[in-house]
């Protein structure tokens, strides 16, 4: 998720920090950790990333399933009450039987069930939600040990975009926040560039501190001046 806005221009070369930590928190959370859905928060408990419910492809697979067991349950019913099989379950029993293993229709369904079924494991077994951010839980105050937090990236990004917009000489800024990682980028149309980096370096990291996140994500700040109209 990224936020930009701008405010007028004058020559073009640019600064850049590299992504290194945010500056550590008050309790003691370290900068970005490479891991993956699991963090440790300041109060020494795990943090985990939010779960979507995935309700619409869950609702979707549900409902294919039950159509063709109970289209498939219905014509076997009718079979063992003496009726014929319909004619679909017929062709279908003479397709399988008959058609080889390398025939073209064989290898396309084959695929397309393999590509389906990956899907539905893929979310099955992945958090989504990538949008929010977990946050630090609280830590010494009754009656929250359960409660969860989770700050939007969109949300995060137009923050630090006007924390970014308060340093004396920059123009413009656009910041994109990812869960490892905060890309910062300005325009200064006045003061030396590496001054300006500086302090974005110190100001966007102390508001990346202060969003509470539970996984303290690393910084980078890149800075030029405006192209020349």
């Amino acid at each position: 998720m990224s936020a930009n806005t701008s405010r007028q221009p004058t020559g073009d070369s640019d600064h850049f920090s590299g992504p290194g930590p945010a500056a550590p928190s008050a309790d003691g959370t370290p900068g970005a950790a490479e891991g993956a859905t699991k963090v440790i928060d300041g109060s020494g408990r795990s943090v985990h990333r939010f779960w979507s419910s995935r309700r619409i492809p869950a609702a979707l697979a549900a409902l294919l399933s039950a159509a063709a067991v109970g289209f498939l349950l219905y014509d076997v019913v009718a079979v063992r009450a003496g009726r014929n099989a319909m004619r679909w379950r017929r062709r279908l029993a003479e397709e399988l039987a008959t058609r080889p293993l390398d025939d073209v229709w064989m290898i396309v369904g084959a695929a397309v069930a393999m590509a389906l079924g990956l899907w539905l494991f893929l979310l099955a077994v992945t958090p989504g939600l990538r949008r929010l951010l977990p946050m630090r839980r609280p830590v010494g105050i009754p009656g929250t040990e359960d409660v969860r937090a989770g700050l939007d990236r969109r949300a995060a990004a137009l923050v630090l975009r006007d924390r970014a917009m308060q340093v004396p000489g920059v123009q413009s800024a656009q910041v994109d926040v990812g869960r490892r990682k905060v890309k910062a980028r300005a325009r200064a149309h006045f003061r030396d560039l590496e001054e300006v980096r500086s302090d974005l370096d110190a100001e966007l990291g102390e508001a990346v501190t202060s969003l509470g996140l539970a996984r303290q994500p690393a910084l980078a700040v890149r800075v030029r001046r405006p192209k020349k109209g």
